[in-house]
């Protein structure tokens, strides 16, 4: 069975799509030395610079020009996470709503690109949010650790179960004001994909790359170069 792990906002959840399973990632959460996913300091509530329009996030996000040859665009697909359901998280299940099945971050302004990479399909999905720095960081924070905290825990894509293991992992903390890192791997009928998830807080924007591993540490300078740059 071929199947696809497609994670939406900080990896809340998987849903069964059509990927490809084996990643050439596969296995390498064994090889990651485990840290604290959240790095830097906490937002000051008494320094708001000013949030960004959803129509102003569309514009620093990542194209196909950005990331070279290779890359092509992934067409959004609506409404796949609504059968999802977390199993064996408490902490994940209490968050209720679109954070526990995989829908997107509740935070007012986002924009999202994804992009499958090559011949072997690997992927690459950006995301960014705006808002206070301290809902983002409150936010973000709740979310990662919520995952991190459980190790080991399965989600129903309809009825079909995959198994997922989370590992906090280093966070690049000299960039930006808040970091956080972590690896996923999905296990479906005996194959695994593993995915990688950096995310950077930097005033009040979030930026968060996930994807193959490699890709994610190829771009994730470039995303935050991008997504940060003055206007």
């Amino acid at each position: 069975m071929r199947v696809r792990v497609a994670t939406t906002a900080l990896g809340i959840t998987a849903a069964l799509l059509a990927l490809p399973a084996c990643s050439p990632e596969t296995g390498g959460a064994d090889q990651q030395t485990a840290s604290s996913s959240r790095t830097g300091k906490p937002a000051d509530a008494h320094r708001e610079p000013a949030t960004l329009t959803s129509a102003a996030l569309v514009s620093r996000l990542l194209t196909e020009a950005d990331l070279g040859s290779g890359y092509r665009p992934k067409p959004q697909r609506a409404g796949q996470h609504d059968d999802a359901t977390v199993l064996g998280c408490p902490a994940l299940s209490e968050l209720g709503g679109d954070a526990a099945t995989g829908g997107t971050l509740t935070f007012p302004h986002k924009a999202k690109a994804d992009f499958t990479y090559g011949s072997s399909s690997s992927e690459i999905s950006e995301e960014l949010y705006s808002d206070s720095p301290t809902k983002l960081s409150d936010g973000t924070n709740r979310i990662f650790d919520a995952m991190t905290g459980c190790p080991n825990y399965q989600v129903l894509a309809g009825s079909a179960p995959i198994d997922i293991a989370t590992q906090k992992l280093p966070a690049p903390h000299d960039r930006g004001d808040e970091q956080w890192s972590q690896l996923l791997t999905f296990t479906a009928e005996g194959r695994s994909t593993v995915l990688k998830q950096t995310a950077i807080r930097d005033g009040s924007l979030l930026l968060v790359v996930s994807g193959s591993p490699a890709l994610v540490d190829r771009h994730l300078d470039r995303a935050l170069a991008k997504a940060t740059a003055t206007p």
